[in-house]
């Protein structure tokens, strides 16, 4: 039996998964944001212990037996936040997350320091990355950064807890500009750069190894394990890797599209293959010698939950029912939607990037309002798709389709046209990342690759329609000619 964790912005989901494949159990708890100053994003790291706290009584409630058989445990979590912590490992200030946009000058000023950053990182420097964060904190909360003895990602984090280990691995450590992606290992020119040493890091391992072991007392109170036997900690991945390893897309070119909080676009490779000029990400894997490329758009399903709660909806899937019954022949009639709720990433690396609602006439309402922001959310994922550079030997012919907004196949289908590929639907894809951080830890027990990482059944596979595809290629072009329209307007 295998645990996996996965450290989500707005949950902690807890799953059980047994060598056969079968999930045995799902355990989550809700996570909040606070968002004390317009662009900032951040959490308590004691939340995240609480929720995980959480979990473990719920499991231990519904599942004793699955629970005291477990092997070993892998972790997963969102990506690039930025944890504290002084010398004697106590959290110095709320994290300061993904989505938090308040480094952008921050940013400009690593660029300067470091004109190979691209080409090293693999990545453009931006606010969601944690490099930029530090320097932040060096210039707005000096007191702060000068008593920093460790800087760990949110999963990472969790792993001190639980281990007494600071450990960290390739996937997630791509994500915080200081790691030399190509050779997988902290960059020195990257750390200088932010005030910073390897002594401030954590140790790194792979994905699928094994990076610690979890603390005897804390399998006792939750009754996880054996007595006579460690239960195993894997190194684990940052969420969209875990995902991939969760829905076995870990050969190169196969990928996935996410319909999660953010917005992915997402495909393995077998080498690096960085796009920075376009705000694309160069990531490593979770597995060794594999690697990832990456769109992100940094509001997604969540603009569709925040569209329902302005606009009145009873929920999201109202939303969705709506934009689904404006017809083909009326949707050029429909306004354009920005959608960079919280700035963006991918394309335009742009953090003062603000959502527009453009085109209202009386002729609208609820419908027409609804569909223009479930069709401007597409189109910014088609954006990120369009960044990706794949080799000639390394064919896409389709994506998996993942994240809640996967649960509307109406919405699938707009994507699958909207992209021109086809998308699949597989069973459990709602696991996501914390199947993957339970396979990791089968990996890290001795599991092989093939037997661990196979694909799930397929429930239902979009096939893109040629119909109304000259239509979603005209509103695309106006979508992004407005966007550079307003670009210099935002603030």
């Amino acid at each position: 039996m295998y645990l996996g964790l996965d450290l989500g912005t707005s949950e902690l989901k807890a799953l059980l998964l047994a060598d056969d494949h079968r999930i045995v159990g799902v355990a989550r708890a809700s996570l909040t944001v606070e968002r004390p100053q317009p662009l900032w994003s951040e959490q308590a790291p004691s939340q995240w212990w609480q929720a995980l706290e959480q979990v473990m009584a719920d499991l231990r409630r519904a599942h004793p037996e699955a629970l005291r058989a477990v092997r070993a445990l892998g972790l997963s979590g969102q990506m690039h936040g930025a944890t504290l912590l002084d010398a004697a490992g106590e959290v110095l200030r709320p994290a300061i997350l993904w989505n938090d946009g308040r480094s952008g000058a921050q940013c400009e000023a690593l660029s300067r320091a470091v004109p190979r950053l691209g080409e090293i990182a693999g990545n453009l420097a931006m606010p969601g990355f944690t490099a930029p964060k530090l320097l932040w904190v060096r210039e707005h909360e000096p007191a702060i950064f000068a008593r920093v003895a460790r800087v760990l990602l949110p999963k990472d984090w969790l792993r001190f807890m639980l281990s007494g280990e600071a450990v960290s691995e390739m996937s997630d450590a791509a994500g915080t500009l200081w790691l030399d992606v190509a050779a997988r290992d902290w960059s020195d020119e990257l750390l200088l750069a932010t005030g910073l040493t390897r002594v401030h890091m954590p140790r790194l391992v792979e994905g699928s190894e094994v990076s610690a072991q979890l603390k005897p007392e804390l399998a006792a109170r939750w009754g996880v394990g054996r007595s006579e036997s460690a239960v195993l900690i894997a190194g684990g991945a940052g969420d969209n890797a875990a995902s991939a390893v969760g829905m076995g897309l870990v050969e190169p070119g196969q990928g996935f599209v996410s319909l999660g909080t953010s917005g992915v676009v997402f495909v393995s490779t077998d080498r690096f293959l960085p796009n920075p000029a376009h705000a694309m990400h160069a990531f490593c894997h979770a597995l060794p010698n594999r690697w990832h490329q990456m769109s992100v758009m940094l509001s997604a399903a969540s603009a569709v939950s925040w569209a329902a709660k302005a606009f009145k909806f009873a929920d999201e899937a109202a939303l969705l029912e709506a934009a689904a019954s404006v017809a083909p022949a009326q949707r050029a009639h429909c306004p354009l939607f920005l959608p960079y709720l919280s700035g963006e990433r991918s394309p335009h690396n742009n953090p003062n990037a603000q959502g527009t609602l453009f085109g209202l006439t009386y002729a609208h309402g609820p419908a027409e309002i609804a569909y223009a922001v479930v069709e401007g959310v597409s189109f910014g994922l088609r954006d990120g798709f369009d960044t990706l550079r794949l080799p000639a030997d390394m064919p896409l012919r389709e994506m998996a389709l993942v994240g809640g907004g996967a649960r509307s196949v109406w919405w699938g289908q707009l994507l699958a046209d909207i992209f021109q590929l086809p998308l699949t639907l597989y069973a459990g894809s709602e696991t996501g990342g914390a199947l993957g951080a339970a396979r990791l830890a089968w990996l890290a027990d001795g599991g092989a690759v093939a037997e661990v990482c196979t694909l799930p059944p397929v429930k239902q596979q979009l096939t893109p329609s040629s119909i109304g595809a000259g239509d979603h290629k005209t509103r695309h072009a106006r979508f992004q000619v407005l966007y550079m329209a307003l670009r210099d307007q935002f603030q």
